[in-house]
This record gives C-alpha cells, structure tokens and sequence, in this order.
C-alpha cells in the first residue's frame, strides 16, 4: 500500500494505483479509517459512516466499471440499472437517513446546551490540536475515567461533565472535544459539527497544547486559525500540557494572565490553572467579612457546601463570618439583602 500525504481525485487515485500496481490511500481516506477505529459512540459511528460513503460514492466507478449488469431485448431483464448506478441509488438513500438521524442527535444536544444554560452552570470546553492531551485534562478535572492515548483522535465524541467541586465556587461544566486537524476535509465536517456547537456555547475556552511538540507554535496558529474563521469569539486560556517533560534546558514559560503550565497525569501547575479559570470565568474575589442575619441562616449552609467558610462568629443579631468568594457570586446575595460586608 500507499499512502499519499493528499487528497487526491478518484481519477488521479485510480491512475496511480494502475502505475504502482498496488492499492493507493490519500489523506483523507486514512483519517476516515483512523475515524472508524476510533468511534465508540453512536453518533460517532454515525458521523464516520456518513463521511465514508461521501467519500466513497465519487470512487464507484473503479469498484465496479467491468461488472456492467445493463441488458435490453424480448425476455430479458429490461433496459434497467447498470451496477453503479444502483450503488449510487442506495449510498443515496442512505446518506439521507444518516443525515435525518444525525439531525435528530443534534438537536438533542442543542437542548441539552439550552438546559445547562438555563441553569446558569459556567461551560468550560477544552480544544487544541489531536493528540495534546484533552481528553487527560478533562479527567483530571471531572474524575472522569474517558479513554485516553498517544494517539491520534482518540477521542471522536464531545462529552461534557460536571468539574470537581474544588474546581470553583460555582458548578462548572467540562466538555471534551475532537481534536483538530489542519486541512480539515470537508466530508469531515459533519463529525466536528457537535465539537463546534460546544465551543460555540461554552463560557471558557481551554486551549490545549502539548508543550513537547516541536511543531506547537504551526499547531497553535491551525487551531486558532480555525476558531477565527468560526467568528467564535470567547476568552481562551492557553494551557501548555505535558510541561513535567520538558529538559530545563528548554523550558521557557510564558508568565502572563492568559497562559498556564501544567501536567495532567501529576497535577503539575493545577493549581495556578484554577485560579486562573476562576478568575475568567467569575472576575475578581472578595477576601473579607460578611455578615449574614439569623432569618436568613440558610445561606450560611450553601456557603459552607461550597467550602470558602474560614472563619466565623456569632453575634446577636447575626452570624459573622470570613469568606473567599467571587463578586459575581456575592453581589445577588447583596442585593437580596441576605448578606452585608462587615
């Protein structure tokens, strides 16, 4: 076999494999396959096989030009369909159900978004480049046990779960996306539409790069290149995976407010990276006392669930207590009048 790093026409394809005499892949032909060993889910396969018959229905013609089944005259079959042209048929008919099923999914997952939306629950969706350690992040910060490997789109299906509680004041919410590719072809544009939709909707964008990659910075400007053309226009965080690998010789860490160093598998830089996510998602935190009247004591006990309760005291007409929370969160408890700053 060979595999040529390109997408090639049905023509060109089939005129190279006449001169190799051997079976010819082009690039896209070898995503789709590494798409179908990957996909696990059912709209994952889905997706994969929809892509696979549009890019199988322009190469019939090589499959099945030398079985002709077209015969005319009294007692025979009639004029008919030529074998090829029966394929096509039924490749038709068949997109146009993957297409109807994959239109329902969808929409389910566009009710779902609505949902966690209406619940006033912060998206944080990871995206980067294949294989630089999304699907790891996503479960060290969810407890999740995803599969995960080093190796290309192993991940194929968004998922999106509830953070770990010590993640922030607040309940976020984790998606997971496909990896991205650089030239991605457009029979693949199907399988990206839920990792788009996620994006589209999320609070937070968690760019994902493997800090090893000699090739990160052509990486990084694919990925951003993509998320321009997509007019999506949310705050990223870029967060360089796999930093516990580097020679200290090459290490050089960019120290602003929009970038973090961090490992997945040993937790490296984690916390550095909730504060920053913190600080994207709910801006400035509040250190310092607040008072809470007897009548509304209830409050005390949903800012203990969270855990930001370091100190506190009773007085006579109300409990005093030390809190570090953020001001998106203490204001509404402000202006109900359920808290005071002491």
């Amino acid at each position: 076999m060979v595999i040529i790093d390109a997408d090639l026409s049905p023509i060109q394809e089939r005129n190279i494999e006449k001169f190799l005499q051997c079976r010819v892949l082009d690039r896209q032909g070898l995503i789709l396959d590494i798409f179908a060993r990957r996909a696990s889910s059912h709209i994952g396969k889905l997706q994969v096989e929809l892509a696979q018959l549009q890019y199988l229905s322009t190469r019939l013609v090589r499959g099945w030009s030398h079985l002709e089944r077209q015969k005319g005259g009294i007692g025979l079959r009639g004029p008919g369909e030529t074998q090829l042209e029966t394929d096509r048929r039924l490749i038709g008919n068949r997109i146009k159900q993957l297409s109807k099923k994959l239109d329902k999914q969808h929409n389910q997952k566009d009710l779902n978004r609505y949902k966690r939306k209406k619940g006033n629950k912060k998206i944080i969706a990871l995206m980067g480049y294949t294989n630089a350690g999304k699907t790891t992040l996503f479960n060290a910060l969810t407890n999740q046990n995803q599969y995960s490997a080093n190796q290309l789109f192993a991940t194929l299906d968004s998922k999106t779960s509830k953070a770990s509680k010590d993640l922030g004041s607040g309940e976020i919410l984790i998606s997971d996306t496909v990896g991205f590719i650089s030239n991605i072809p457009t029979n693949l544009i199907e399988s990206f539409k839920a990792t788009l939709d996620d994006l589209r909707n999320a609070d937070l964008l968690l760019h994902v790069v493997d800090a090893n990659d000699p090739e990160k910075a052509e990486k990084i400007f694919q990925t951003q290149s993509i998320i321009k053309e997509l007019s999506i226009e949310i705050p990223q965080l870029l967060v360089f995976n796999k930093s516990d690998l580097l020679q200290k010789t090459d290490f050089v860490r960019i120290d602003d407010e929009h970038s973090v160093y961090i490992s997945s598998t040993t937790k490296l830089g984690f916390e550095n990276l909730k504060l920053k996510i913190n600080s994207a998602l709910y801006g400035t935190m509040y250190n310092g006392w607040i008072k809470i009247p007897y009548k509304y004591s209830f409050i005390r006990y949903k800012l203990e669930e969270l855990g930001i309760i370091s100190e506190e005291k009773n007085l006579k007409d109300s409990l005093k207590m030390h809190i570090s929370i953020h001001e998106d969160h203490l204001l509404p408890l402000i202006n109900k009048d359920y808290v005071q700053r002491a």
